[in-house]
């Protein structure tokens, strides 16, 4: 995953309205309930069925780390689906969505003006029009360059440009060394 999928991933558990299972038992068998069968879960985690088993009925409780965080991961993104739904049409819709990073900014300006990169804390409030053009980039399996684009045309749109009422001859952002991403909507 890129830095711009982690940040969508982590704005969408900010959302949740109630915490997903804390135990391991709890969260083997919400996956089961999911996936219908101990063996899907057991693909979808890289483990046997046996170790699925044994994790559902509590007779082993302590999973090595990176099956931990594994489960986790298989959890988190089956949590709460309909709440994700909600919160991401709500900012297609009438939302948008806020984007804080810290990076590299460089654009194209015109002769006499300077267009050196530099380093920029910015938190941009970005229209609903360019929340649903990252969803859509999302589900169409975007790389993390495609979708640094769509947020650096947000960016020139909203921030530089201010909406069309300055800077109208700046013709491409590019956002570039990224310090930090945080999303919101």
């Amino acid at each position: 995953m890129g830095e711009i999928d982690d940040a969508i991933e982590r704005a969408d558990q900010e959302a949740f309205t109630r915490e997903p299972p804390k135990t391991l038992k709890g969260r083997i068998n919400f996956l089961v309930r999911r996936l219908k069968t101990t063996r899907a879960v057991a693909a979808e985690l890289g483990v046997s069925q046996r170790s699925v088993e044994r994790y559902r009925t509590g007779e082993r409780r302590h999973p090595p780390e990176d099956i931990q965080q594994r489960i986790d991961t298989a959890v988190r993104s089956r949590w709460q689906p309909q709440v994700r739904k909600r919160r991401r049409r709500q900012a297609e819709a009438t939302g948008g969505i806020t984007v804080e990073t810290r990076a590299r900014f460089g654009y194209t300006a015109p002769i006499g003006t300077t267009d050196d990169g530099r380093f920029r804390r910015l938190t941009v409030h970005l229209t609903p029009d360019h929340a649903r053009r990252l969803f859509e980039a999302r589900d169409a399996g975007a790389g993390d360059q495609e979708m640094r684009q769509i947020i650096a045309d947000g960016f020139k749109d909203v921030y530089f440009q201010d909406g069309g009422t300055r800077a109208m001859d700046l013709s491409d952002v590019a956002i570039n060394d990224i310090d930090y991403l945080d999303l919101d909507y």
